[in-house]
This record gives C-alpha cells, structure tokens and sequence, in this order.
C-alpha cells in the first residue's frame, strides 16, 4: 500500500510517517519500481504501536525503546514495566503541576471583580511574578 493508504490504516499522518522514517524510528519503506514508498500490513501494525504509544503520552524516545522491546521476543515484562513505570511518574508531577496552576488561576479569577474598573488582580500576579522572573 502507498503512503496514503497506510496513514489512513494507521492512524498515523503521512507526514509522520515520513518524520518517523527520517529519524530511524521506523526501518527505511520499500520503494516500488516508480520511487512511490510501499507499506506491508506489518509496517501498519508498527505504526499503530507507535500510534498507541503516543496517545499514551510516551515521547518518541520511550517509544522506540518499547518497539525494540516489542521486537525483542526474548524480552522480560519488567523492562516494560519500568519504562511505563516512569512514565506514569512524569505524567503525574505534570498533572500534579497543571493543578497547581489550574488552583492559583481559579484563586486569581475569583479576586477579580470583572467590573469597569481598571483594577485587576490577574494582570497585578502576571506583573509582579513577571518582574520576579526577570530580576
């Protein structure tokens, strides 16, 4: 199937597919006789593995480590595990982040009157943590 076909099979967008190429993490397409890319049902099953792992949040490199692993049939669970282990660690110091900016912006939008007058607490906190920022 041609690069279109297989975007579509995968879920993967033909211009990812091309950037996953460049970079290594996919092995390098078949080429037919006219130059076009080729794509093998197996090259699709890849590609929907490295959908999944994106859509998990795991970053390209974690990803790559996973498709050895995957390829890797001798391979032990627990070097899986410890890779999505971590993972799991990132994504909760990022969510436990998010709610702390999502706590002091609810703090800030409840001190702001919304009114006519020109005084805002929200633009005071991004002019004062500015300035902290940039001493």
């Amino acid at each position: 199937m041609n690069i279109g076909e297989a975007a579509k099979a995968s879920g993967v967008s033909a211009k990812m597919i091309r950037y996953y190429e460049q970079i290594g993490l996919i092995p390098p397409a078949n080429r037919r006789e006219s130059g076009y890319r080729s794509y093998s049902t197996s090259d699709v099953h890849m590609l929907r593995f490295i959908r999944r792992g994106r859509d998990l949040g795991f970053p390209v490199a974690e990803i790559n480590e996973l498709l050895g692993l995957w390829r890797d049939k001798s391979r032990q669970s627990a070097e899986v595990k410890c890779i999505a282990t971590a993972h799991m660690s990132e994504l909760r110091k990022k969510i436990d982040s998010l709610e702390q900016i999502a706590s002091t912006l609810e703090s800030l939008i409840e001190c702001c009157s919304g009114d006519q007058r020109p005084d805002c607490p929200i633009l005071e906190d991004l002019e004062n943590r500015a300035g902290r920022q940039g001493a």
